[in-house]
């Protein structure tokens, strides 16, 4: 099949989103060939690529382009009725100023609450509850990441076994710890950060660390208040050579598989589930299909008393005037406001600016530039009050609808919302994408039915069908609602898990490194 020609007796579609808009995405698998006839009279002057923009009407010379319902910028040329808008079309406006933001001006009213709803979690000793059952070994420097992967692998052949109560166990490494300035004042992101993934509930408590003995981060850094010693140190002069090294981890990591494995699944109210939502790969279908269904499910969390996190501080940007309204009080609106302005000065000092976000992916799936990508993004967060912001890094403190910022990298963000403490994560992602954490199990919606079938086997939920009519934002909502209870219960597996597909944790770094 031509990428220039649908398949036979498919009817041209368009999605327009708002009544202000002046553009609306094609939405034919493989796109509409020129000459195209909606039903509505708008002919096609062009081929125009599935979830690319065409022209609802004559856009003059300077003219806003609108999406959403909002200006994703101005047109640079004439752009006549039925043309291809693409992104060398449009230039990008100047990011939302934040000096006159209102704040908590429009907190949605509490819907009623969602009673009843239960997952089957592991309670730890601190209230927190987990999804899975794993002994994670932190590390204080990536000098001693490659002897604990070895440790590690006959841990997996040897012990496990064992104890067949324990997912598994991993390693916690990472490439920070030494040649950085520790004591610089951005030093605190990823040392939080480590000790705050620590403690992801999915954990249990058993904390461990393998350390060099010569690094900057001393390893009784990562082991929490209050907890008994748990470090081994590869230079201790009592350990005489590689062999006994692995046996002092396989000893050490013994004695925690044998608590873990005690533990069992207990009902649990769904306030004590915590949830993250990510894109990745990103389409003009994620703000379509895929983030508003995963908004539609956050809302329902959030009234069953859950607590969910959305991220991606270049992603929320350039929609920041529709966010801080939504703040719960004023002092989470300028903790908005303070994430934002912080990014904007770390990238600025980096040479670059928020137009580097967007992928020659995410342009080829149709998004013109970050304005158009950020509208589409926030949808993930659903309606509800924003109640808390956390600094990159930071753990959870408040239940309900929480802005944990992160960058937008998706390793990096993963491994942040891990640190804050997320049990499960929802990913959703239109160009498609293998990305799955080993710390949480995590959800895979497709902005598409054409992705969702090619990856039958990545991706675990197809969004597309609202695109196609077979199906609404709520029934997909509710869908991911119940699924997402039945991963968190271990009643079922999403496709990363049950390929162990699994990306390295990432740090966020922005201290110098010496």
């Amino acid at each position: 099949m031509s990428d220039h020609q649908p398949p036979r007796g498919d009817t041209p579609r368009y999605i327009r989103l708002h009544p202000q808009d002046n553009v609306a995405i094609v939405a034919n698998a493989f796109g509409l060939p020129a000459n195209s006839r909606f039903p509505d009279g708008l002919t096609l002057a062009e081929f125009v690529p599935q979830g690319h923009k065409v022209a609802l009407a004559d856009i003059g010379e300077g003219a806003p382009v609108m999406r959403y319902g909002e200006v994703i910028g101005h047109a640079a040329a004439f752009l006549p009725r039925g043309c291809w808008v693409d992104e060398a079309k449009i230039v990008m406006p100047e990011a939302p100023g934040m000096d006159e933001l209102e704040l908590a001006t429009r907190i949605p009213d509490a819907a009623p609450p969602l009673e009843g709803y239960t997952f089957e979690g592991y309670r730890n000793a601190d209230g927190t509850v987990g999804t899975k059952n794993i002994l994670a070994i932190s590390t204080s420097v990536q000098c001693v990441a490659g002897t604990l992967d070895f440790a590690i692998r006959k841990i997996r052949e040897e012990l496990l076994p064992r104890y067949p109560h324990v997912d598994d166990v991993i390693g916690l490494t990472h490439t920070y710890g030494c040649g950085v300035a520790i004591n610089a004042p951005m030093a605190s992101v990823p040392i939080r950060t480590l000790q705050n993934l620590a403690r992801n509930p999915n954990f249990g408590g058993e904390v461990m660390v393998v350390g060099l003995g010569c690094e900057k981060l001393a390893p009784e850094r990562l082991v929490p208040e209050g907890a008994p010693p748990s470090i081994m140190r590869m230079q201790d002069e009592a350990l005489h050579g590689f062999g006994a090294m692995i046996d002092e981890i396989m000893t050490m990591a013994e004695q925690r598989l044998a608590v873990l494995d005690k533990r069992r699944r207990e009902t649990c109210p769904l306030s004590d589930l915590v949830i993250g939502v990510q894109c990745g790969g990103s389409d003009a279908f994620s703000g379509v299909t895929a983030n508003p269904a995963v908004g539609f499910a956050s809302d329902l969390l959030v009234r069953a008393g859950a607590s969910v996190m959305f991220s991606e501080v270049t992603e929320v940007r350039d929609a920041i005037h529709l966010l801080t309204p939504r703040a719960v009080d004023q002092e989470v609106g300028r903790a908005l406001i303070r994430e934002m302005a912080w990014y904007d000065d770390y990238l600025e000092q980096g040479g670059a600016n928020r137009s580097a976000n967007t992928t020659p992916g995410n342009k080829k799936g149709g998004l013109a530039n970050i304005v158009e990508k950020a509208l589409g993004s926030i949808v993930k967060s659903g309606s509800c009050p924003i109640s808390d912001v956390l600094a990159p890094g930071e753990r959870l403190r408040r239940k309900g609808l929480i802005f944990a910022a992160t960058p937008a990298s998706d390793f990096i963000c993963g491994t942040l919302q891990l640190a804050s403490g997320i049990t499960l994560q929802v990913f959703t992602t239109g160009r498609g994408t293998p990305y799955g954490l080993a710390a949480a199990p995590v959800i895979k919606v497709a902005t598409r039915t054409e992705l969702a079938e090619r990856w039958s086997d990545l991706i675990d939920l197809d969004a597309g069908r609202i695109a196609d009519g077979k199906a609404t934002i709520d029934d997909i909502g509710w869908e991911l609602f119940h699924l997402i209870l039945d991963v968190a219960s271990g009643r079922k597996k999403p496709w990363s898990d049950k390929w162990g597909l699994h990306n390295a944790l990432a740090l966020f770094n922005p201290g110098p490194v010496t």
